[in-house]
């Protein structure tokens, strides 16, 4: 994954309003509580109302979030194998990738695909697998093609810094980039980001999670809100927005409206960027 808000990230922020929104997407992309925490909606750590009420996203939430919706009841065998089955035989994501993984991953974040209405479920369930089946190649690849040979370490943060010899380019479902990432889902998840960026592409468990990681801190909001499929695009690569690539952006559409067929939902407005 690329995207075009990482380039504020390196890059002077003169106007008051502008470094205000820099501030609070660092902080919403670090969330990474502690398991006795809540994440807010803004993506703050703490206990009491403001973090664990209304938009909490993890952790001790005590609003619930649960609308009745069953990830295991919308994501069918006959679903994720849909999917996963147009891959090649010999694909590396062949017996990596798998619905039962899937399904432990998701039970810990409470919040994916169980808030607002039923067909929002749905809606949040299809946006996950159109980016994933678009990332990845109907769960083909777990590392990004020619991966190894790109750099994605943001020097300049010191809250995650890169290992030496380490590479932080794309893995897992929802190719999992950059060290700030990699650091922040690894604190989140359980696992050495920074140290060991390859666990998400040697461990089913850890990857999943770390796309979940992702989109619950990233893209969430975003779709529940109903802003619309478009809005996840700008949230996982906003660089293919814009008419940049209108071909990926088509093809993630294409994925996501499928998928709401198969759901038995409409896709909803506002579904490119």
């Amino acid at each position: 994954m690329s995207f075009s808000r990482n380039i504020l990230l390196t890059t002077p922020i003169l106007v008051g309003i502008l470094f205000a929104a820099l501030s609070l997407e660092l902080v919403m992309s670090d969330c990474g509580c502690s398991p006795d925490l809540c994440c807010s909606q803004y993506g703050y750590c703490g206990n009491g109302p403001d973090y664990c009420g209304p938009g909490c996203r993890e952790g001790p939430c005590t609003t619930p979030t649960n609308n009745g919706a069953s990830v295991a009841d919308i994501v069918t065998p006959d679903f994720f194998n849909g999917i996963i089955n147009q891959a090649d035989g010999n694909c590396p994501g062949k017996g990596f990738y798998s619905r039962d993984i899937f399904l432990e991953a998701v039970s810990s974040y409470p919040g994916f695909g169980t808030v607002g209405t039923q067909d929002d479920s749905k809606r949040e369930v299809a946006a996950f697998f159109a980016h994933a089946t678009h990332e990845t190649g109907h769960f083909c690849h777990i590392e990004e093609i020619g991966g190894p040979s790109k750099n994605y370490c943001q020097e300049t943060n010191t809250q995650y810094p890169c290992v030496a010899g380490k590479g932080y380019y794309g893995r897992g479902p929802l190719q999992l980039s950059w060290n700030y990432n990699y650091g922040a889902a690894g604190s989140s998840i359980g696992f050495d980001g920074l140290n060991a960026p390859e666990t998400v592409a040697n461990n089913a468990a850890i990857s999943f999670k770390a796309a979940l990681w992702f989109w619950m801190n990233n893209v969430h909001s975003s779709i529940t809100s109903g802003q619309g499929f478009g809005s996840t695009i700008r949230a996982i690569n906003g660089g293919e927005c814009n008419g940049a690539d209108r071909d990926s952006v088509g093809a993630r559409v294409g994925y996501y409206t499928t998928y709401c067929n198969q759901l038995g939902v409409t896709p909803g407005e506002n579904l490119s960027c």
